[in-house]
């Protein structure tokens, strides 16, 4: 039974860069509290902007900020990490000397930034909307930093990344944070720290959580439960470290409600794609059609407890535990079988008839 689900937010709960949440989100997040569900917010933004953003809600949920260096919940902080101030002042003028990089400074309740544009400062302060302080002198970072970030308006390249991890990758975890962003945070800070902290606190084990993620920064936090779900849309990278894959969240948190947390229920529901493509292609598997309409096509891939996959790998091994004789297959030989449905997003969805 599922009782912790941590989401990460951009990209995966605000999508196509949106700046807020779904409406439909808010009473999912009470029903899971209803159900004895914690969700927890796993993000690299500012708890101030993450609270603005969950305002209907902040007081039914948790939340692990700034790429996992705080963790608050009802207003408690249960941990928080912060760099030496030396390291952090010499992060933030690397990052300022550099071309249009542009750079923030994460505290515990607002950002320090030094604005070469116009562009940046008002997306961080009218878009995105964080809590910052704009200074003219380095000597004015006096509060401890949990974060630096470096912002490139067209978007971070490989060799950006390399060179600042070939930079200051020996002294802390430097990590990609969306298409603009590269973050650096102290060693051993990431959001399955603070995943780890909820646990410890409500006696949670690492199968009874949930997390949703799309980016480098959430890989972690993925790989400490068995139900890591990637964003459909994230890096191969970001897949490869996650169990399974998702297109949006809400759909999962509703199917999760109805189940009562049992995961399992979850898992057999069905991607709407993987439905659609039954229902198109069924007379490859079967001589008369099994399903007219896309709800009957969802309850017959229920009945006969059809399965989707992520890779032609797992597709053999499934095939090869029911008993198939697959070892004689080519991978093509395999894609071809009559109860392998190919879907458009990669995936696989397995039908025994």
């Amino acid at each position: 039974m599922i009782k912790l689900v941590a989401s990460d937010l951009d990209g995966t709960l605000l999508l196509n860069g949106a700046q807020t949440l779904p409406e439909e989100l808010f009473p999912l997040i009470r029903k899971l509290k209803e159900k004895g569900i914690l969700f927890v917010a796993a993000s690299g933004r500012q708890y101030p902007n993450m609270r603005r953003l969950f305002e209907p809600v902040k007081d039914d949920m948790a939340f692990i900020c700034e790429n996992g260096a705080m963790a608050v919940r009802n207003e408690k902080i249960l941990y928080q990490d912060c760099f030496e101030s030396g390291l952090a002042r010499e992060i933030a003028e690397a990052i300022y000397k550099t071309g249009d990089a542009e750079f923030s400074c994460a505290t515990r309740d607002f950002y320090y930034i030094m604005p070469k544009t116009r562009h940046f400062l008002k997306l961080m302060t009218e878009v995105v909307k964080t809590e910052s302080k704009v200074i003219e002198s380095f000597d004015e970072i006096t509060e401890p930093c949990m974060k630096l970030a470096v912002y490139e308006k067209d978007g971070v390249q490989e060799d950006t990344i390399r060179y600042w991890r070939e930079r200051f990758g020996s002294r802390c975890t430097v990590v990609t944070s969306g298409f603009a962003w590269v973050d650096f945070i102290p060693f051993g800070t990431n959001k399955a720290r603070g995943l780890e902290e909820y646990r410890k606190m409500l006696g949670i084990r690492p199968e009874e959580c949930m997390a949703f993620g799309d980016e480098y920064n959430d890989i972690e936090m993925l790989k400490a439960t068995p139900y890591g779900f990637a964003m459909r849309h994230s890096k191969p990278g970001v897949r490869e470290a996650a169990d399974y894959t998702a297109d949006r969240v809400e759909p999962l948190l509703e199917a999760l409600i109805k189940a009562d947390g049992n995961i399992e229920e979850v898992l057999r529901m069905y991607s709407e794609e993987a439905v659609r493509i039954f229902l198109e292609k069924q007379e490859q598997l079967f001589d008369e059609p099994v399903a007219d309409t896309l709800e009957e096509a969802g309850e017959f891939l229920e009945e006969c407890m059809a399965v989707e996959v992520n890779s032609l790998k797992e597709v053999r091994r499934y095939l090869d535990e029911a008993g198939a004789d697959v070892d004689g297959m080519s991978d093509m030989e395999l894609k071809e079988a009559a109860e392998v449905f190919p879907l458009p997003s990669g995936r696989y969805l397995i039908v025994e008839g």
